[in-house]
């Protein structure tokens, strides 16, 4: 951390966006050259993906989490924050969304428009800010710039002779874009004399200085050492810091109207800081508290489960932590007759609960079964009663039950149009129904299909890359409840329910998952001194079963001849053993079949 005094700037040489994309169409790489241009990072310091901090967003070479960082250009102060292009990842892009007043809009020029590049321009748009558009990767040898231009002004209506091109990786137009960010995005509105207003729109934990919270001062000035009342949280705390980033920490002696920096306050407590938070001055407060974020619903559920039992309070403070900078998932502690004690979580999608269990692994040095994963749904109990159920195990039994009602999605798919075909056919199979089909110019399309979120969530999306071989792209939004024929399948290990490898599946679905968990429990399960039947079932009814053999002893090996009732008496001796032993014994499934088995639909 270094320290910069210096004077706050005017309101007129202040500029904050954020850079928006589908995901890999270079926002990242074009942060980097922003940085460099900029002189904010010295040559020397510079690495790839220079914002992204954490080492799986370097692995996995996408963003996670916004970063916002202070650049110098041309006598400008422009605050840039560069957010995350995947679907589940949508909350971080509103959030980014209040604290500007304009969006870098980046189209990758050999790909074009993709679907996150309407769902986050559409939001833009919602915002009322205001967009600069850019065709990036243009020295690639397959960009249509021209091309990709026109279709822009066709679906956005940006002019096409307002579009800028530019190369994130070799630097070609970056310096024009900086310009043109300069010129046409609006500076910031607001008071500088009148009461304090911050909105906090992202925060994380620092173990040895507690909550860091990034803020954008809305009204007023914020100054190191003041008191401060956290508007939800009803706390006040003294400011034991402010500053910028410049990438590095740079404290200064206060922020005013316009501006975006950080606040440390020694808050140990991660519920006071939370984001969508409005902070005020503790002598003088604001009367009044800025809109907030709205809670996202989440979409996907599962159960995190420690596999030591006695990290299960190191689990639920690590949640706690993890909540703070990422405060889209939610989570409830459950017990399981197989797994122990929990937490049921909520997520925005599959690869936001992948990368949730991942960083509780990493970051906490937790060892979790995370199992299947499940949606929500809506059903109607015989008293008229209306209950949501995210867990397999809740599901009341279906003598109880009068309707159940699915979660349904509104997909949106681009793809190049030979692709139309073989999408149609997955879709369609998954239960999906159109409702538009689109050609956005004479290669590419786009389809809106209506269907369960369950089809979804589970392997919808790699079967939809590998189909289109990696061209086509999805986003979607929650489209209502729709009643449907949902039955819960059970797995019954020696005639015991299993709650963890119960699940709630269409009824025409439900004879495959069950064939396809007893088979694949059959070759995990290790065999006993007794036969284990394992068995798929529906309410009272089995619908698939499969056997462990039990070890068998040659108990005749020491018979030369003689009669064949000395042979028979063993045998049935040795059965005798078995029955009596099957009653006493108990199977035990090992932690790894559990891990290999919840992996089902992978």
């Amino acid at each position: 951390m270094s320290s910069v005094p210096q004077a706050s700037p005017p309101l007129d040489k202040l500029r904050n966006i954020a850079i928006i994309a589908h995901i890999d169409h270079g926002k990242s790489t074009l942060a980097d050259r922003m940085l460099e241009l900029c002189g904010a990072v010295e040559a020397r310091d510079m690495r790839a993906q220079y914002l992204d901090t954490m080492d799986i967003e370097r692995e996995r070479g996408i963003t996670i989490k916004l970063q916002s960082v202070r650049l110098n250009h041309a006598g400008h102060i422009i605050n840039l924050i560069d957010t995350p292009g995947h679907v589940d990842f949508g909350y971080e892009v509103s959030r980014s969304l209040a604290a500007c007043e304009g969006v870098v809009l980046l189209v990758d020029a050999a790909q074009g428009i993709e679907a996150q590049t309407l769902a986050t321009a559409y939001l833009a748009i919602e915002n009322d800010l205001e967009i600069v558009a850019a065709l990036n990767k243009i020295d690639l040898p397959a960009a249509e710039p021209e091309k990709y231009a026109r279709e822009i002004e066709t679906v956005l209506g940006i002019p096409a002779d307002e579009i800028l091109m530019c190369s994130a990786k070799s630097g070609v137009g970056v310096a024009e874009l900086l310009d043109a960010i300069v010129e046409r995005i609006p500076a910031p509105k607001g008071d500088v004399d009148a009461p304090l207003q911050a909105l906090i729109f992202d925060s994380h934990f620092d173990q040895y200085r507690g909550v860091v919270s990034s803020l954008r001062v809305m009204n007023g000035r914020l100054d190191a050492g003041q008191s401060v009342r956290f508007v939800q949280a009803k706390t006040e705390h003294p400011v034991d810091e402010i500053g910028v980033r410049t990438p590095d920490n740079a404290a200064v002696k206060s922020l005013v109207a316009g501006e975006v920096g950080y606040l440390i306050a020694g808050i140990k407590d991660v519920g006071e800081a939370r984001s969508g938070e409005t902070v005020t001055d503790a002598r003088n407060p604001s009367l009044e508290a800025l809109d907030g974020y709205r809670e996202p619903k989440p979409m996907v559920f599962c159960g995190l489960y420690p596999i030591d039992g006695d990290e299960y309070s190191t689990l639920r403070e690590s949640l706690e932590k993890l909540r703070l900078n990422d405060s889209s998932f939610t989570y409830q502690p459950e017990t399981s007759g197989a797994l122990g004690f929990g937490f049921r979580c909520g997520f925005l999608g599959l690869l936001h609960m992948e990368i949730v269990r991942e960083r509780l692994e990493r970051e906490f040095d937790l060892s979790l079964i995370a199992t299947a994963p499940s949606v929500e749904y809506q059903v109607t109990i015989t008293t008229g009663e209306q209950v949501l159920i995210d867990n397999p195990s809740d599901m009341p039994s279906s003598v109880e039950i009068l309707e159940i009602h699915e979660p349904f999605l509104r997909a949106s798919i681009i793809s190049p149009s030979e692709y139309t075909g073989t999408l149609m056919d997955l879709c369609q199979t998954r239960r999906g129904v159109m409702d538009k089909l689109e050609y956005l110019s004479p290669e590419r399309i786009e389809m809106v299909y209506r269907m369960p979120l369950a089809e979804v969530v589970m392997d919808f999306f790699d079967q939809m890359k590998s189909r289109t071989q990696g061209y086509a792209s999805l986003d979607y939004e929650p489209d209502g409840w729709t009643k449907g024929d949902l039955v819960r399948v059970d797995v019954l290990l020696q005639g015991e329910q299993v709650d963890a490898f119960s699940a709630i599946v269409h009824r025409d679905s439900s004879y495959d998952y069950g064939r396809r968990m007893t088979e694949k429990l059959k070759e995990l399960i290790p065999r006993q001194q007794f036969d284990v039947p394992i068995q798929a079932a529906i309410g009272g009814s089995i619908i698939a079963r499969q056997t462990v053999k039990a070890f068998r002893k040659d108990v005749t090996a020491k018979l030369y001849g003689g009669d064949i009732t000395r042979k028979n008496k063993l045998l049935q001796k040795q059965k005798e053993g078995k029955k009596r032993m099957k009653s006493i014994g108990r199977v035990d499934v090992p932690q790894e079949a559990f891990i290999s088995a919840l992996k089902l639909d992978d």
